[in-house]
């Protein structure tokens, strides 16, 4: 499949909150594909949600095996069809970055630990514990798919968001 060009903020797609798939289909295997091939295609990409690429759709994609802060602790590739977090835990910040935000990271706060239920694409039921690095990556696509960006939840816009210098 096609890797698909990022929306950029302030794009209004990234601002709308996407709707629950309701039939696992082609077009959603289609659709995850997309948003795999479109992940692996981004300089230092752990994740993908699908109106970062203009669906409006429940759908998002995370991986955070390849990436130093991740290696150690992660389930590998999830893809997730209308994810939940169902609990969390603990708070921590950590520095995050966006392709749909490519110029800026910030200081955002976030659970350590979260428990996460989803659909994968034959429709069965997953549910899952992360923490550290693979929470935050998680709860920033799901972030997403409600319409919520990093800027959004940025500590501090005066002492917490960083002009980046460069996006490789």
């Amino acid at each position: 499949m096609p890797v698909q060009p990022i929306l950029k903020y302030p794009h209004p797609v990234l601002k709308k909150v996407c709707r629950n798939v309701e039939r696992f289909d082609r077009s959603i295997a289609d659709l995850v594909q997309d948003l795999v091939d479109t992940m692996h295609a981004g300089p230092g990409s752990v994740g993908v949600a699908a109106s970062q690429i203009g669906v409006t759709l429940r759908v998002c994609v995370v991986d955070v095996s390849k990436n130093r802060l991740g290696k150690e602790n992660n389930h590998g590739l999830l893809c997730m069809i209308n994810p939940e977090i169902t609990a969390r835990s603990g708070i921590g910040i950590m520095r995050e970055g966006c392709m749909s935000v490519p110029d800026y990271t910030g200081d955002v706060d976030r659970a350590t630990e979260i428990t996460v239920r989803f659909s994968e694409l034959d429709g069965q039921q997953r549910e899952i514990n992360a923490s550290g690095f693979e929470a935050v990556a998680l709860q920033h696509e799901m972030d997403h798919l409600d319409g919520i960006l990093f800027l959004d939840r940025v500590v501090s816009i005066k002492t917490g968001l960083f002009r980046r210098k460069n996006y490789s």
